[in-house]
């Protein structure tokens, strides 16, 4: 369920992932917002499946809450009928998991995510987990006070909250459009990848079998979630002959890419040492979960084994799951991990920083401001009669 303009963009961008893929996971994918312009530009989720909140109310009329995460809260309880509606096209029964998906710098992510993700987990016994977008500094003090504000309702409101750090991830020279296409798409890789693990679909079985129930138990711990991620690219069955090789951006890990134990164990060192979705002090992970992803043939379980020792002994946590996840068609090997309640994260306490400077200083000109116009329409003696 994504909720607000960021929410509805990555929900569509999971079903292109998905599709290009060939995955099936998705049971329902839903968009609810109050802005219709918004629900108008997601391209691949149907239209039966977009909802729009706060047509009734006069301050928004289907305009957007204009980054009010209060009004968004707002309207998002007093139609949470239109919530119901949406959700009476899920299949529960056949589901494993909500996942609502916000933006926290703007209005309606901000403050309706935490109010639907509250009402899912009293409703329903299937884990409610989350999807938090931050703002990066650029987005202003508004957006960083909007967030934090946010955060701690939505972390509240979830069984775990997975982050995603703006900030973290984008590139100088990138536009604000094409910026947010790309983090899109790498939230998308990373949680479709996590997600689908010991999903059956016309894939090989896999060797080291997982199902629903060890993500469960890994983001069961509460709290908010940070996810790792490398891959290398595959070369053909011609180049690579009958054990493989592979490169990762043109550079192999080690000089011994030839061995299938190798590869598995430094890609899942790379994913841990390169950029998580939100940068955060491993060693504080309660538990973890490590999926490897790519063709059977580039497989290794010792390799698979020798990496989860070196993260257990990375987060100090015996709390280590790891499995495969075969896909005969694929370009890449890939390790994901998810490191789960993560409690020391510099960009949490940065943002809160921010928001507190941010809150002090709309206060000040508040406080000031009645004064201000007062002394701008008023003639410097008060001489003048208003008409």
């Amino acid at each position: 369920m994504g909720i607000g303009n960021a929410g509805g963009k990555i929900v569509d961008e999971l079903l292109q992932y998905e599709y290009e893929t060939d995955r099936s996971l998705i049971t329902s994918a839903l968009a609810i917002n109050s802005a219709r312009v918004d629900l108008e530009r997601l391209e691949r989720l149907p239209r039966e499946n977009r909802f729009l909140i706060g047509q009734t109310d006069e301050r928004v009329k289907g305009h957007g809450v204009g980054s009010d995460p209060d009004l968004g809260a707002e309207i998002t309880r007093k139609d949470q009928y239109e919530i119901d509606r949406a959700l009476d096209q899920v299949s529960i029964y056949q589901t494993d998991a909500f996942l609502v998906i916000a933006g926290l710098g703007g209005g309606t992510g901000s403050g309706g995510a935490p109010v639907v993700a509250s009402e899912l987990r009293d409703r329903y016994q299937t884990p409610v987990y989350g999807l938090a977008v931050l703002p990066s500094d650029s987005e202003g003090g508004r957006a960083s006070l909007n967030a934090a504000r946010s955060f701690r309702s939505f972390t509240n409101g979830t069984d775990n909250l997975l982050l995603f750090d703006n900030g973290a991830w984008r590139a100088s020279q990138d536009s604000l459009k094409a910026s947010y296409e790309r983090t899109n798409r790498e939230i998308a890789k990373r949680i479709i990848t996590v997600l689908s693990a010991g999903e059956f679909d016309d894939e090989t079985v896999s060797e080291n079998a997982m199902d629903s129930s060890d993500i469960h138990r890994t983001l069961s711990t509460g709290g908010v979630s940070t996810i790792a991620y490398a891959e290398s690219e595959l070369k053909s069955k011609a180049q690579r002959g009958l054990l493989g090789r592979f490169q990762s951006n043109g550079v192999t890990p080690d000089d011994n890419s030839s061995d299938p134990a190798m590869k598995v164990n430094g890609l899942i060192r790379q994913a841990v040492n390169s950029r998580l979705t939100c940068p955060a002090e491993i060693n504080t992970a309660e538990r973890s979960l490590i999926v490897i992803t790519g063709p059977p043939s580039s497989f290794s379980r010792k390799g698979l084994e020798a990496g989860r020792q070196w993260l257990e002994q990375q987060t100090a946590s015996a709390e280590v799951l790891a499995g495969d996840n075969p896909r005969e068609r694929a370009e890449t090997l890939s390790a994901t991990i998810v490191l789960s309640n993560v409690t020391d994260i510099p960009r949490i306490e940065a943002l809160q920083r921010q928001a507190v400077d941010a809150q002090e200083n709309i206060e000040k000109q508040q406080s000031t401001r009645e004064d201000d116009i007062s002394a701008l329409i008023t003639d410097e003696e008060d001489k003048l009669d208003p008409l």
